[in-house]
């Protein structure tokens, strides 16, 4: 993985700032910090409940409130359940890359109409709560153990894809450049109202697969009154 300690002025590596710092958010974070990114942690109990975290992830982590976290990231990473969408803060994210990892569990989540009845997807309700940024949806497919497993070098055979989908072309570029560091190619699956072609119960969530195959199982998906 690339070293992003600093830049060729010298200028403080770039910093992660994770809403949510559960299986995903910790996983992510790990293989953010061992790509040399800062990161921020933060969940709903509070920075004193992610110390053993911090510790773990070194010098480069810090825990902070949801706030610390979208104020101080470069990149912010939003993964709480979609309950809890409306307590991620707007206003620091606004200008911002989101990356959203969210999938909808209505027996966690609680009935969302908008969702049933699929008139919209999960990452355009996080656009739209957070219409100042731009939003990116990853993660949501791959088992959180397999983000520190199956990484492999830009250019390995058969190398793991991972979906995305976006409205912002340059917020997507640099989500796939991301990616690449993290060990993965990406597979653009189009803007945002295209997400559920990799939403729970889908031919791309959880499966493993190179890009080819992973744009083949974007093209299989159907919508739930479909299936």
């Amino acid at each position: 993985m690339t070293d992003n300690a600093t830049d060729q002025a010298g200028a403080p590596r770039t910093t992660i700032g994770f809403i949510g710092s559960g299986n995903i958010g910790s996983q992510l974070a790990r293989l953010a910090v061992a790509g040399g990114y800062r990161v921020i942690m933060s969940n709903s109990r509070g920075p004193g409940t992610l110390q053993d975290l911090v510790e773990e992830l070194g010098d480069a982590a810090r825990a902070g409130t949801a706030e610390d976290a979208a104020t101080g990231g470069d990149v912010v990473v939003v993964t709480v359940p979609l309950r809890s969408l409306d307590a991620v803060p707007a206003e620091p994210l606004a200008g911002k890359l989101v990356i959203d990892t969210c999938n909808y569990y209505p027996q966690r989540d609680g009935r969302i109409d908008d969702l049933e009845d699929e008139s919209t997807t999960t990452s355009e309700l996080v656009q739209r709560h957070l219409p100042g940024s731009s939003v990116v949806k990853v993660f949501n497919t791959i088992h959180y153990a397999q983000l520190t497993t199956d990484g492999t070098p830009t250019g390995t055979p058969d190398r793991r894809a991972l979906p995305i989908a976006g409205d912002d072309p340059d917020a997507k570029q640099a989500v796939e450049e991301l990616l690449d560091g993290f060990g993965f190619d990406a597979v653009d699956a189009g803007p945002l109202a295209e997400g559920w072609r990799f939403q729970r119960d889908t031919p791309a969530y959880g499966a493993v697969l190179d890009a080819a195959g992973m744009t083949e199982a974007l093209g299989q998906a159907r919508r739930y009154a479909d299936m």
